[in-house]
């Protein structure tokens, strides 16, 4: 019992301490890591020696399944290079650097052990890194990258700790070793696109959202074993299953399946990384204790190797991101082609570069053989504790200070009500061509009607903070009426009148149809405290001065000023209705329209893109 309250417990403190972090709007890894150091110096605290077959086997295919879902593949395909060059050729770098650095500090560990630390310290960890980046509002295209590398690279670091740890004790044959790690890509890539293949048409056949699920509790798991029994790279093979497997869902799953796999998904990441977290934490007493207890190392000598790699792995990622992503635009090709990625988006590549559990969990499989071990554990947790606790709280002062501009809460929520309304549009449509006329004109009508609600309902939130709705006051009310249904139907299970059975069928049917109201209304633009769009009682005097168009001063296809920057940086375009000018939007790095209003006082703005008529004023933040 003794084993099974300290788990509980653990689960405990875990998830409340990540709660109570996001309800405070702190990095909850950052807290959770912080929150297991002090707890390690507690007597009495169990401390849960981290075993690596437990994490690299149980805690890590879920993990990356989890994220791999609900990346999307065009993401991948569009940063391939910036990735590729951040998962595979950063991670090799940073391997060699912290394994020249060892060999330079500690004479008796050889190149292959010096190299196996480098692999454990060198793959960052995305769960913290997006976490931050998303909390503080950076780029889209910022996070991207870190949560892409974080796919790929623990498959480079694992596989060269697998090639280091095994020329231990001897020399390190270099063809070997590149033969060894092309067959890892190779053969992880290929299980996992062979598995995912097995359970697309598996899925065709499922209808019951329970064994759907239960399948996608499997993946993972299978993924990574068959691999390994391969000597395949595990980590590859469970990524590439969860990229096909989360690209092909709205093909093979049903509705009910795939909200049900993103909320067991989603709650699985949940407990698993703040578990980890936690425990990376409670690892720091003992390994202190085993590292001043090294004979074979002074401790002065132990704190100068353990920040020598911190400082090696931090510098080595800050000198690598620059190079590459501004390199490759000395090809003509790329340079026509691609945008210029902004010099603070790279440098916030170059700063969040966190280690979590995966670069401590590795570390333990250095063999206990292998000399000065106790200082290379220590170290490794010195990378860990040092990246998220030093950077991680530094990165929102970071992105303070260089400007830098997450996602337009205003142009999402522009974006949002365009694609509802195609959507919509389109059902319409499909309404038309497949209604009967023998079908009930009721019935049509009330179809009709839902599907203008839902084309509308995005652009009512764009319009309005302050006042309720028309799809607000239809949810208020029909949630107020299955309040009431629900009411009667559990006084009937209570009188027992009625077997059980057939009351939780009913039940079941008004909670789906709770829960689908209240997703249609949070999935539309939420009211926040950020002034996405405030609403006047009174009507706008700009808005209503301003005409519908003017003559554009340039071709509304290209910002002028970024041309004359040389750039082609601009997201989307806006057109002063005052004078014409032609400016890119609040998503593009330069935000030309608004420069140009702070510059003129042209009050008010209107969207060129196709198939887009709204206005924006800048003085009252109306939309029209």
């Amino acid at each position: 019992m003794g084993d099974a309250v300290d788990l509980v417990g653990l689960v405990i403190v875990a998830a409340g301490a990540a709660g109570i972090a996001t309800r405070l709007g702190m990095s909850s890894p950052l807290v959770l890591t912080a929150v297991g150091i002090v707890l390690s110096f507690i007597p009495g605290v169990p401390l849960f020696p981290l075993e690596p077959e437990i994490v690299l086997f149980g805690i890590l295919p879920p993990l990356l399944y989890a994220t791999a879902i609900r990346t999307p593949w065009v993401d991948l395909k569009t940063n391939k290079r910036a990735i590729t060059l951040l998962s595979v050729g950063l991670v090799l770098a940073t391997s060699a650097a912290v394994a020249g650095v060892v060999m330079l500090l500690l004479a008796k560990v050889d190149f292959a052990l010096a190299l196996a630390l480098g692999a454990v310290v060198a793959p960052p960890d995305a769960v913290a890194a997006s976490a931050v980046a998303r909390r503080v509002g950076m780029p889209r295209r910022v996070v991207t990258l870190l949560e892409g590398e974080s796919l790929l690279n623990d498959a480079t670091a694992l596989v060269t700790l697998r090639t280091a740890i095994a020329a231990i004790g001897g020399s390190l044959h270099f063809m070997a070793a590149g033969g060894e790690f092309l067959w890892a890509v190779a053969g992880g890539a290929g299980v996992g696109w062979l598995l995912a293949q097995v359970v697309s048409i598996i899925r065709r056949w499922i209808e019951d959202p329970v064994l759907d699920t239960t399948l996608s509790l499997i993946v993972p798991f299978v993924s990574y074993i068959a691999a390994e029994e391969v000597h395949a790279s595990g980590v590859l093979a469970v990524v590439v299953a969860g990229l096909i497997l989360g690209a092909r869902s709205t093909t093979i799953q049903s509705a009910a399946s795939r909200v049900t796999e993103r909320i067991l998904w989603r709650t699985v990441q949940f407990l698993l990384e703040s578990i980890v977290f936690l425990i990376i934490g409670l690892q720091l007493r003992d390994l202190l204790r085993v590292a001043v207890r090294d004979e074979d190392t002074a401790n002065g000598l132990v704190a100068v190797v353990c920040l020598a790699v911190l400082l090696t792995v931090v510098v080595v990622r800050l000198l690598w991101v620059f190079p590459a992503a501004y390199l490759p635009f000395l090809i003509p090709a790329i340079r026509r082609s691609q945008a210029t990625p902004p010099p603070s988006n790279v440098t916030l590549v170059g700063w969040a570069g966190m280690r979590g559990v995966v670069t401590l969990a590795a570390a333990f499989t250095i063999p206990e053989h292998a000399a000065q071990r106790p200082t290379l554990l220590l170290a490794a947790f010195t990378v860990v504790a040092g990246t998220l606790l030093v950077q991680g709280p530094t990165l929102p002062w970071l992105v303070r200070m260089l400007r830098v501009r997450g996602p337009d809460p205003a142009q999402d929520a522009l974006t949002q009500a365009q694609v509802q309304l195609r959507s919509a549009k389109a059902g319409l449509r499909r309404l038309q061509e497949e209604s009967q006329p023998s079908d009930p004109p009721d019935v049509l009508e009330s179809l009709h009607g839902w599907g203008k609600r839902v084309s509308n309902a995005a652009w009512e939130r764009l319009g309005s903070t302050e006042r309720e709705t028309p799809s607000e006051a239809f949810r208020r009310l029909r949630v107020a009426m299955l309040e009431a249904e629900r009411n009667v139907v559990v006084e009937v299970r209570d009188s027992g009148a009625v077997p059980h059975e057939i009351v939780e069928r009913v039940l079941e049917r008004l909670d789906q149809e709770e829960a689908m109201l209240s997703g249609f209304s949070e999935g539309s633009v939420e009211r926040r405290e950020d002034n996405l769009v405030v609403a006047h009682a009174e009507p706008c005097e700009h808005l209503q001065k301003a005409p519908e168009a003017v003559t554009p001063q340039s071709e509304p296809d290209a910002c002028p000023d970024c041309l004359a920057m040389d750039e082609r940086s601009w997201v989307h375009l806006r057109m002063c209705l005052t004078c014409g000018h032609i400016g890119c939007c609040d998503s593009s790095p330069n935000r030309h329209a608004t420069a140009h209003y702070h510059a003129t006082d042209h009050p008010v703005i209107r969207s060129v893109e196709l198939g887009e008529s709204w206005r924006w004023c800048y003085p009252d933040a109306v939309l029209g």
